[in-house]
């Protein structure tokens, strides 16, 4: 327990969170056993160790910090642990990487039974379905998402500002007068470019190649995430690397199933299973239209983010997909997102309809809200595409 404390004493300390998330505001603490899911490289070892530093004092012991990857783990339950822990007087107890414990999940209801005044605090990957593929665990964890950064917290950690953040309703209504307080204080689309490019992924920050560092991250969702967590043989790593790929290169489409099963040579429903597990990884967005969902074939994938789009294909990248890319991720938080129709390019939460432009002139209809690239200020229903960045 003895070195564990002191790991925990050493990696608060030398914690630095550059953005205060916004999640760590949401959340009910109160809850006693709450999960923090999130796909790799978005910060929840950061985002964990942070709320240690805002809420405990190391020298009382109260909130120890664990990683499941520890091998420590391979002999020694969770349940277990927390026992120990909670007998030395402690209150919190941060669980990173929980589902490589291979019996992560019994072990917390066994922690929520018999340690009732023991708060967990977990994090997961996207891909672990907590309420569907646990029922032990069922009406007992509050889940919550933790996200990229968005263009709102990448502006701010570039500008040293603090913008805050507007509900969809706000930048549709009031969106000229929220653009008139930040434009004097910066100018967003100066650094819109490169967010798009790598502001989605905190560890841009880091001094490595970020196109390598989130080749690797990609990698780590496929080999660990999905395999580990869906049970998928080894053997079958190659046919979901070159689905994911193939996926990639022929974006924004429907997907050929039929198609997709011959060249990976497996079976349709295996294919469109693949497909959930990396919509479930945050690599891609399923787009449906209105009414229908997974099973179903999807009328378009999307990737989930553009730095994924510049890092997978950057050689033939097309200026509307990226800019609907970044409009759709910004609205999965939050919002139902299907896919558009005849003039209009989404629809959000069945009844809103967006056209993503970079045309100076356009015939507009006055039932469609343009989100249009390059412009710093907008007038009626036509929004600068860059302010949809501070929905989060």
């Amino acid at each position: 327990m003895e070195s564990f404390f002191r790991t925990h004493a050493y990696l608060v300390e030398h914690t630095n969170a550059p953005v205060r998330r916004a999640l760590m505001d949401e959340i009910d603490w109160s809850h006693r056993l709450i999960g923090i899911k999130g796909t790799r490289g978005v910060g929840k070892t950061t985002f964990l160790l942070q709320y240690a530093k805002e809420n405990f004092d190391v020298k009382k012991r109260e909130c120890l910090y664990i990683n499941m990857n520890n091998f420590y783990f391979q002999g020694k339950g969770i349940a277990e642990f927390a026992e120990e822990f909670y007998q030395s007087g402690g209150k919190v107890l941060l669980i990173d990487q929980v589902f490589k414990h291979p019996d992560w999940s019994s072990e917390l209801r066994k922690c929520y039974d018999n340690l009732t005044h023991l708060k967990i605090v977990f994090t997961g990957s996207s891909v672990m379905r907590l309420k569907e593929e646990n029922p032990e665990l069922n009406g007992l964890v509050k889940s919550y998402n933790l996200r990229g950064f968005s263009f709102r917290e990448f502006l701010n950690l570039q500008t040293g500002n603090d913008f805050k953040a507007y509900t969809l309703d706000e930048i549709i209504n009031n969106h000229e007068k929220i653009v008139r307080e930040i434009l004097p204080k910066v100018s967003p689309l100066k650094y819109f470019q490169d967010y798009l490019h790598h502001g989605f992924y905190p560890f841009f920050l880091e001094k490595r190649n970020f196109s390598e560092n989130l080749i690797k991250t990609m990698n780590m969702m496929l080999e660990v995430d999905i395999l580990l967590i869906k049970q998928i043989e080894q053997k079958y790593l190659a046919r979901l690397k070159k689905l994911f790929y193939l996926l990639s290169i022929n974006l924004p489409k429907s997907p050929n199933v039929s198609q997709l099963a011959d060249d990976i040579k497996t079976s349709r429903a295996t294919v469109m299973n693949y497909i959930k597990y990396l919509a479930d990884a945050r690599l891609i967005n399923m787009i449906y239209p209105a009414g229908e969902e997974f099973p179903k074939k999807p009328a378009s994938i999307m990737m989930h983010n553009t730095n994924l789009l510049y890092t997978i294909y950057p050689r033939n990248l097309d200026e509307q997909n990226v800019l609907e890319t970044f409009f759709q991720n910004t609205m999965w938080k939050d919002h139902k997102l299907n896919k558009g129709g005849k003039g209009y390019s989404f629809v959000v939460d069945g009844e809103r309809y967006f056209t993503i432009t970079t045309k100076k002139n356009h015939k507009k209809d006055k039932e469609i809200i343009y989100a249009k690239h390059n412009i710093e200020i907008g007038q009626g229903n036509e929004i600068p595409l860059w302010l949809f960045g501070f929905l989060y």
